[in-house]
């Protein structure tokens, strides 16, 4: 199944890290910002359906400021102050998953290049908790003008790697944005999905094996994942 892939990239938030280990951090950060937030995932929302722009970030704050009644200029200074910015430090202070930087170790070795792509700025990451140094690109899909599952970003990537879709294996954490979006641009996907949502998927009749999900790989932990693609 992976005999022509060439490249691994990875989404970032809850795929390289437990979301839970965020969220459980910014309890008082995101009520302190409620209103802000609660505006800030509704243009996030319409994002995810908007074609390609040739100015992510103006258009973000130009609806962000319909939505607060407030000047673009504002908005977008709102946007970089309490997101890109302000969850700088609690994101460098939740630790990845285990056996992360074992697995890009690994898959480096045996001859994989590695990619990261997520929805947000790989830079609000710092160093990625020392996995930069095992990767060949670093993209953030809001500089391509638009978000996953967008097959814009997935063909950005593509590019930047020179390779071929089809030789690009991409790991995430969300069926409609991550497998959803890499399988529609032509890419192999892998869905990381811990042990308790899968028994909670095939409890409640939900798809629970990677074939029913449209997946090419379903793994919980990164041993897992890197034995998988390894053997």
């Amino acid at each position: 199944m992976l005999k022509d892939i060439k490249v691994i990239a990875f989404d970032i938030d809850g795929t390289l890290y437990p979301d839970y280990r965020l969220y459980r951090k910014l309890v008082f950060y995101v009520l302190r910002h409620a209103k802000f937030y609660m505006h800030f995932l509704a243009v996030r929302k319409i994002l995810h359906r908007t074609a390609p722009l040739s100015d992510f970030y103006e258009y973000q704050g130009r609806l962000l400021a319909e939505e607060l009644g407030c000047s673009v200029d504002e908005a977008r200074f709102k946007i970089d102050s309490i997101v890109y910015k302000g969850l700088t430090p609690y994101l460098e202070k939740t630790k990845p998953f285990s056996h992360v930087e074992e697995c890009f170790s690994k898959i480096k070795e045996a001859g994989y290049r590695i990619a990261l792509l997520s929805d947000f700025p790989p830079s609000q990451k710092g160093d990625t908790w020392g996995l930069l140094k095992y990767c060949d690109v670093v993209l953030g899909s809001e500089e391509s003008g638009a978000l996953k599952p967008s097959k814009y970003p997935f063909g950005i990537l593509s590019l930047k790697m020179n390779v071929r879709p089809e030789e690009i294996l991409y790991v995430g954490n969300s069926i409609k944005y991550d497998v959803c979006g890499s399988k529609n641009a032509g890419m192999k996907s892998a869905l990381i999905m811990s042990r308790a949502e899968i028994f909670f998927r095939r409890l409640f009749g939900k798809p629970s094996r990677a074939e029913d999900i449209g997946t090419d790989i379903l793994f919980s932990d990164y041993r897992q994942f890197t034995n998988l693609v390894l053997q």
